[in-house]
């Protein structure tokens, strides 16, 4: 299956000139600014027009709505034996749930709070940032993906003042696919505004799958973290993994892209049994935390594509960029794709839905 799925990208020599601007202060890259919003699909009249209020509170509402559905879930799997033991997922619901807990209890949280159901904002984010900026990977960087969560807004901030592109998801891939924002697209009142997802929607250039680019490191949120393995956990919803493998079909990344997570110390682990992770699981190149930088052993081989016998049709009918690959390998191959076992709702939803 996956023969059909993937394109390789082929090796890449870095032009080092590219990166000579990598540590100049931020005001080096906008002396010479031009606001060019006109060479992107937004122009600057569809920014003006751009309903911030609305956005925002859309995407509000779908965030409430899916940590709702995983707190079901993760109720389901931790209190309900019978579930949990038929469930290969289940041991991962009470990992997240100890290290949310922690972080709540302990006041390591930050804002959006409550941590649970999320990719935990928490105290010194910023200098787990900074870390990860200093790493030779990312200056040298040209292209950096980040994931469009809280803790790592400062990188997706360092990633732009530091004149790189930035390739971010839209929240939950359901509003579109990707956006890519250049300091050449902000002035330095916007670019801290860039950094947030009304940001992205409002500065950033849409891209579809046929657009030809090189990621040269990845940026992904976790809720807990193996230092020795590797190992990862999210928070539940497996976008990190769905993201990946689109990655990887547009040929942007290859097994030697390096992945990077900044958390805190405290959702550093040793308990993540890795013989029980399954196989689109995304696992670390490095850690960053506030206090240090970690490179792990990895020894966990990374995912090689969409798993479309994995992925559920309900998940399939939120992402309308997956229907659109899944139609396209289809035409191409002639074949058609297999379809993953449909999400199994917890009792109480269940009822729910049926008294309904």
């Amino acid at each position: 299956m996956d023969s059909y799925m993937i394109r390789l990208s082929s090796p890449f020599t870095y032009n080092h000139k590219c990166y000579l601007f990598a540590n100049q202060k931020l005001s080096r890259h906008f002396t010479s600014f031009n606001f060019r919003l006109q060479s992107r699909k937004n122009s600057t009249s569809d920014a003006k027009e751009f309903d911030e209020s609305a956005f925002e509170a859309e995407r509000l509402r779908l965030d409430a709505k899916a940590r709702e559905s995983m707190a079901q879930i993760s109720k389901t799997m931790t209190e309900t034996t019978a579930e949990a033991e038929a469930d290969p997922k289940a041991w991962k619901w009470v990992i997240r749930k100890r290290i949310w807990d922690l972080m709540e209890a302990q006041n390591i949280a930050q804002n959006p709070r409550p941590v649970h159901h999320r990719i935990p904002n928490f105290v010194g984010a910023s200098s787990a940032a900074k870390k990860l900026s200093e790493l030779e990977a990312f200056v040298m960087a040209n292209c950096v993906k980040v994931n469009p969560d809280s803790p790592q807004k400062q990188v997706r901030f360092l990633t732009l003042s530091d004149g790189k592109k930035l390739l971010t998801p839209q929240p939950r891939l359901r509003t579109g696919f990707f956006s890519i924002l250049e300091s050449s697209m902000l002035t330095p009142s916007t670019i801290n505004e860039a950094c947030t997802s009304v940001g992205v929607a409002k500065y950033g250039r849409p891209i579809g799958l046929d657009e030809k680019i090189k990621v040269d490191v990845i940026v992904i949120g976790s809720v807990a973290v193996d230092p020795t393995t590797g190992a990862r956990l999210g928070k539940g919803e497996g976008f990190a993994e769905l993201e990946y493998g689109l990655l990887q079909y547009m040929g942007a990344i290859d097994d030697s892209t390096l992945v990077v997570t900044s958390v805190h110390d405290c959702q550093i682990v040793d308990d993540i049994p890795v013989e029980k992770l399954l196989v689109h699981d995304v696992p670390v190149d490095i850690i960053c935390t506030p206090t240090q930088v970690i490179f792990t052993n990895r020894t966990i081989p990374k995912p090689q594509g969409i798993y479309w016998d994995k992925l559920s049709p309900e998940k399939l009918g939120q992402i309308r960029i997956l229907r659109e690959l899944k139609s396209r390998i289809e035409q191409e191959t002639g074949q058609k794709l297999p379809c993953g076992p449909s999400e199994k709702l917890p009792p109480n939803a269940q009822r729910r839905r049926r008294r309904s």
